[in-house]
């Protein structure tokens, strides 16, 4: 082998790509993986397109006629069971919008909801959701103004299915997006990774052993804005829910046409979540977080922000994870534990069932 050749320090092994699937939609568009993107690039954006939704941001921004700008998202939440630990699809639906909201800079005001119930779902079930909502919007500080209700036939639906929309207003001066990344800006993350998704697998009963995991489920914004407070300049505010951190930064590079550099020691993982998934052959940077944020701050500001999410209680083990650079463009690389690069790539499917 040549000094060059020698050189090489990328590896890891690569999944084949699964079959395109173009006439029929199947699991895999519902991943957030690059089924999904393909799914929204081919065939909603194009009888669909105008500037805001192309951004592709968790939520849209929007101009007001006179002066000010409002975040706009809306949300479907499908989830088995309905109850886990830690959440529920009561807790998930009012956490989810509020941080798509949050994390383009805006302070959540207002949620409305619409309800799919399946014939024969028992109505103290409905009352505990909805009850579980009611205790997440009061915890955000929003209120749920409006909804809508349908009923499906028996064996039409999952039990219930929630779509939520939230509108929040921008504070002057916020300038927050998945395009700002900027090259020296510092890569945070708010804590350990993968919790909900092993926390919803092992409420299914499909893992083999009894896993002590508890969904990270929960509203971000008041965390958001303690660290607002320290940096009112955060390039990117992200939360990592469908496909995980990776993902996500995959997203943020592409959008930003930036290289997303990350140390593989640096990212939280609990002892029970890493057990999960080395037995179930998963990348834990890849399962869902429902209460994790991912920031791109100036590197001036890190320790700062760092300082401020670790005095917040959902997120005291905030950890730097990486920085931005140049090249290569729309990349993200990872150093790992034994000292190696690899490219870290969005998954081309589905890799568990949808639990978000």
């Amino acid at each position: 082998m040549s000094e060059e050749k020698d050189q090489v320090t990328i590896h890891g092994l690569v999944c084949p790509r699964p079959l395109a699937h173009d006439d029929i939609v199947v699991l895999g568009h519902g991943s957030g993986g690059k089924m999904t993107q393909d799914l929204i690039t081919r065939t909603f954006y194009p009888p669909l397109e105008n500037p805001a939704l192309l951004r592709g941001d968790d939520a849209a921004v929007v101009d007001l006629p006179q002066s000010g700008r409002l975040a706009i998202s809306t949300d479907a939440h499908i989830v088995a069971p309905l109850f886990y630990p830690g959440g529920d699809i009561g807790r998930l639906s009012v956490a989810g919008t509020v941080n798509d909201l949050a994390v383009m800079g805006a302070k959540p005001l207002w949620l409305t909801a619409s309800f799919i119930l399946e014939e024969g779902l028992p109505m103290f079930i409905l009352e505990k959701v909805l009850e579980s909502m009611k205790a997440t919007a009061h915890e955000a500080g929003v209120v749920i103004i409006a909804g809508d209700t349908k009923v499906a036939e028996r064996g039409k639906a999952d039990g219930i299915f929630i779509t939520t929309s939230g509108v929040g207003v921008i504070p002057e001066g916020r300038d927050v997006g998945g395009a700002k990344a900027e090259p020296g800006d510092a890569v945070l993350l708010s804590g350990p990774v993968g919790e909900h998704g092993i926390a919803v697998l092992a409420a299914r009963g499909e893992l083999e052993f009894e896993a002590d995991v508890t969904s990270d489920v929960a509203p971000l914004n008041g965390l958001i804005e303690t660290m607002f407070k320290v940096c009112p300049s955060i390039h990117v505010l992200r939360d990592p829910t469908r496909g995980g951190v990776a993902t996500t930064l995959n997203e943020i590079a592409k959008q930003s046409e930036v290289s997303i550099q990350i140390d593989e020691i640096a990212i939280p993982v609990t002892l029970p979540v890493m057990a999960a998934c080395e037995m179930l052959g998963f990348d834990p940077f890849y399962v869902a977080n429902e209460g994790k944020v991912v920031a791109i701050v100036p590197a001036e500001y890190a320790e700062a922000v760092l300082e401020s999410m670790r005095a917040h209680p959902l997120s005291e083990q905030a950890v730097r994870i990486g920085e931005v650079s140049d090249e290569p463009a729309g990349r993200v690389l990872m150093k790992t534990a034994i000292g190696g690069t690899r490219v870290v790539d969005v998954l081309a499917g589905e890799m568990l069932p949808r639990i978000c």
